[in-house]
């Protein structure tokens, strides 16, 4: 698909359908009506922000084919919010206001989506996001639940990205490779602030102490110096938290030969272009995401990716479009729950109720006295998430054990003081 026809299809208001018999939906149960419009926002320029309407729209289709929710079509209505908080806000306020959506699911980018959560609140429309991370999206709700309750948050939060990179560290990097040190490398974001105070707390107890801590301009151009500066203190690895940047520092660590191994959180490579778009600079990178290619978290996910790969060249979903796919059946299977009914308080209400095995795992919510209200369940038995390694132009998932599909491997240039067990 071309690039000019994919903002072509992303402006359209996509007609797909509903509800699947998976979810036990009738299409008796009700006379066909009003079709129930989702709005979905998205960064469409970015390398991991284009999944989300790409997987949102996928879903509808096989919702659709299947008789849709008790006889009413979903309707996707996709917007892009060119990576943009005020075009995102824009975006929400027209989709709510004006395309009269039920529900938006939007944006990986932090700063994008604490933008449009007041919005929520003031319009009261139930908000998900598919992608971003930050502590403070699910604070707010925590916080001031009467007006907040109506967000959700649809991926990890940051603690909870870091906790999951923390618990690998502990059981491959530490566990298998006997490495000991680390040097923690993130963008200046929103979601890196909490992400980077978990490292630092988890980190020292997975067995990686911590050398130093670098925080940086999502502008930077150049990470020769800051590579440098790692090298210096001769860390066994890298761990990072980026998401706005990727493919720079990717390619910049492999033409460099920089001989310390990257792991730890890099949005961008959990798709599968990213290959392309580092000219194979990104062989040997680790990163945390929602699954894989050919990794079975549950039974929906092989069938999910594949789906998505015959519709979209090829090419497989990043982390939130795994999570996207999922949200759309969860609202769908929470308008089925309330007989049909979309008033937002009786949405909210079920959502919070939402029990459901979907492509990454086992959804539930943290209820309203939980310090993260609203956000995704974390461990053994719900979300945990994987870590996966590019070979050979794949992404092989190295974690958890009862996932993995490969082994842990380096470039040449990557120097192991260790050999693993």
């Amino acid at each position: 698909m071309s690039k000019d026809k994919s903002r072509r299809d992303m402006r359209s208001v996509v007609a797909t359908g509903t509800v699947l018999a998976g979810l036990g939906l009738s299409g008796a149960a009700h006379a066909a009506g009003e079709p129930i419009k989702i709005g979905v926002i998205s960064e469409e320029s970015a390398v991991a922000g284009a999944s989300i309407s790409k997987a949102a729209q996928l879903a509808a289709e096989e919702i659709n084919a299947k008789g849709g929710v008790d006889g009413r079509q979903i309707q996707i209505i996709a917007y892009d919010d060119h990576s943009s908080a005020s075009d995102g806000v824009r975006a929400f306020q027209r989709a709510a206001s004006q395309d009269k959506v039920v529900a938006i699911i939007g944006s990986y980018i932090s700063e994008v989506a604490l933008a449009m959560e007041p919005w929520s609140a003031r319009l009261k429309m139930p908000f998900i996001t598919p992608g971003a991370a930050s502590n403070e999206i699910s604070k707010r709700v925590h916080d001031d639940y009467a007006n907040y309750k109506y967000t959700f948050h649809g991926w990890m939060t940051s603690a909870f990205i870091a906790q999951s990179i923390c618990d690998f560290s502990h059981d491959v990097l530490v566990g298998e490779f006997k490495m000991k040190t680390t040097v923690v490398m993130s963008e200046d974001a929103a979601w890196t602030k909490p992400l980077d105070e978990r490292y630092l707390e988890c980190l020292p107890k997975a067995g990686l102490k911590v050398l130093d801590h670098i925080r940086f301009n999502p502008d930077t151009s150049d990470f020769t110096p800051i590579f440098n500066q790692i090298e210096a203190k001769h860390p066994d690895t890298i761990t990072t938290g980026i998401s706005h940047v990727g493919v720079q520092p990717t390619v910049q660590w492999h033409d460099q030969q920089v001989p310390i191994p990257m792991s730890g959180q890099s949005s961008q490579a959990t798709t599968t272009s990213f290959w392309k778009d580092t000219n194979g600079a990104t062989e040997g990178v680790i990163t945390a995401s929602a699954a894989a290619p050919g990794v079975a978290m549950t039974p929906k996910t092989v069938p999910f990716v594949e789906s998505y790969q015959k519709h979209f060249a090829g090419v497989s979903p990043a982390y939130d479009g795994f999570t996207s796919y999922d949200l759309v059946y969860i609202i769908a299977d929470a308008i089925h729950r309330n007989q049909g009914s979309t008033d937002p308080d009786k949405m909210v209400d079920a959502l919070e109720k939402t029990d459901y095995v979907g492509t990454i795992g086992r959804w539930q919510f943290y209820g309203k006295n939980d310090q993260f209200t609203h956000a995704l369940k974390y461990g053994e038995g719900y979300i945990t998430g994987i870590n996966l390694q590019w070979q050979n132009g794949k992404q092989v998932a190295i974690w958890p054990k009862s996932v993995a599909n490969g082994k842990l491997k380096f470039p040449a240039f990557v120097k192991v003081q260790a050999a693993a067990n």
